[in-house]
């Protein structure tokens, strides 16, 4: 659908004004939903207590959480082709307006941070400018017809109803459907869709590869059989959806700290590819289909997985910004699928299993936070925001790290020096390579992430790291042969 220049035209020859709605339009997310997440991971008890207003007034409960958070517009993600098209529209010395329902606070400093607009509409404390209620301002504004209006939703369609020219920015199908039925001529503004590779890459399948530690006791155990192999595949799969869930949650809780992130900037939610409505439903449908997964499984299975999903709520939420509380955390999050696995299969963690993951996944936090700091002193960018370290930590930390690391190669050592392992070994002198191998790999590890060569979560890194596979095979057969 085209537009003709002519129908920006008003009677008297002179430019109609242009009006853009904010969210979804300008701007690829909702500041409503946005200000709300940004009070929920900074006072999460202060930002469900005001839900209750919710019902009260719509414009009321918007004011009031513009009361308590701002939202950076600098960090907004912007729709650059209609950006593009209202700096054109302004070149040509059209007048244009900001016309949005969320509240003025937002709407102002967004106007503000752009200098392209001659003036603003917004919901105040007790005017929530949406639908007919932004139509009659508008036209109390303009006089029906005496404005071109861009929007992207249904609630639109009332403004466009007195509108001379309609635009329309992304239209879902049935927007699109419902536009062409009574604005045949409404021109369509940047028609792509929502990517599925987008929606994919929003849950982190490649996160679900720490979910291989769910098989750790199978194997441990030397418990490998059909059912136990479908009873760890169901856990496996359990454990991937409710951790999607999860990272669903905390990109949206976390959206202001990840737009001022070098590479997380880049991630669906931050960068507006995907709406943030998108996300909230997700989340619980993630959370019912790994439930239904766990009702295969030993009911204590469906405590570990509540256990796992509270603890990680509790880090997004809060303990994430608390200093070391967050890396003692990620070592359990990690040692919890370790827990996960036995339980699933009925095998009995040993005290040696216990101990050696929870020093090794300690090492692994470490490095985890220790290659955010890194990454941040070699871009001279402060310290990273959302967290509760500082650069001068990092000596410390890559202390820490490897004192934890070697400390777990120690507990192994001592493990295959024990006479249990006499029951479960042909030849336990077999597994000393293993501690050789492991040593290796920590070192390496270590040395990676003080060169600032380390991917940011070192479980995926062991994962897909070409060496580590390596490295792990010849662990592996050092098993195999001890068995023999």
């Amino acid at each position: 659908m085209t537009h003709s220049s002519a129908s920006e035209t008003g009677p008297t020859g002179s430019l109609r004004p242009l009006v853009v709605d904010l969210d979804g339009t300008l701007i690829k997310t909702d500041l409503l939903i946005e200000s709300f997440l940004l009070l929920l991971g900074a006072h999460p008890f202060r930002a469900l207590a005001d839900l209750a207003t919710l019902g009260q007034s719509k414009a009321a409960f918007k004011a009031r959480i513009a009361d308590q958070v701002m939202i950076d517009p600098q960090s907004l993600p912007l729709n650059q082709i209609v950006l593009a098209r209202l700096r054109a529209e302004k070149a040509a010395g059209r007048a244009l307006y900001l016309a949005s329902a969320s509240n003025i606070r937002y709407v102002e400093a967004v106007a503000a941070h752009l200098g392209l607009f001659d003036g603003v509409f917004a919901s105040d404390s007790t005017h929530n400018l949406a639908g007919t209620a932004k139509m009659n301002r508008l036209c109390v504004a303009f006089g029906a017809g005496g404005f071109d209006y861009i929007g992207d939703s249904l609630v639109d369609m009332a403004v466009w109803g007195q509108a001379a020219g309609v635009l329309v920015v992304s239209p879902s199908p049935s927007l699109r459907r419902a536009v062409s039925a009574r604005f045949p001529h409404a021109e369509i503004i940047d028609n792509a869709g929502i990517p599925l590779k987008e929606l994919i890459r929003a849950v982190r399948p490649h996160q679900w590869l720490k979910n291989l530690l769910i098989f750790v006791p199978l194997l441990a155990a030397h418990a490998i059989a059909a059912g136990s192999l479908t009873a760890s595949l169901l856990a496996f799969l359990s454990f991937g959806f409710c951790a999607s869930s999860v990272y669903l949650l905390n990109d949206l809780l976390d959206l202001a700290n990840d737009r001022r992130h070098p590479s997380k900037c880049r991630r669906p939610f931050a960068a507006g590819l995907i709406p943030l409505t998108h996300g909230l439903v997700l989340i619980p449908i993630l959370i019912v289909i790994s439930v239904v997964l766990a009702l295969g499984l030993p009911r204590l299975f469906l405590v570990v997985l509540a256990s796992y999903y509270l603890l990680t709520l509790g880090y997004s939420l809060w303990l994430k910004r608390r200093v070391m509380v967050d890396v003692v955390l990620l070592a359990c999050l990690y040692g919890i699928r370790v827990v996960a696995g036995g339980v699933a299969v009925a095998v009995p963690l040993s005290v040696w299993l216990v101990a050696f993951s929870l020093f090794l996944f300690f090492s692994l936090a470490l490095v985890k936070r220790c290659t955010e700091l890194i990454d941040h002193v070699g871009k001279g960018a402060g310290d990273p925001p959302g967290r509760g370290y500082r650069q001068e930590d990092l000596p410390i930390l890559e202390s820490m790290a490897t004192a934890s690391g070697y400390i777990s190669v120690l507990v192994l050592a001592l493990y295959i020096n024990n006479p249990v392992v006499g029951h479960l070994y042909t030849v336990p002198e077999l597994l000393w390579p293993i501690c050789a191998i492991l040593l290796y790999w920590i070192s390496r590890i270590l040395v990676l992430t003080h060169r600032g060569e380390m991917h940011d979560d070192p479980v995926i890194f062991a994962v897909t790291d070409r060496i580590s596979l390596i490295s792990g095979v010849l662990m592996v057969l050092a098993g195999v042969a001890a068995s023999l």
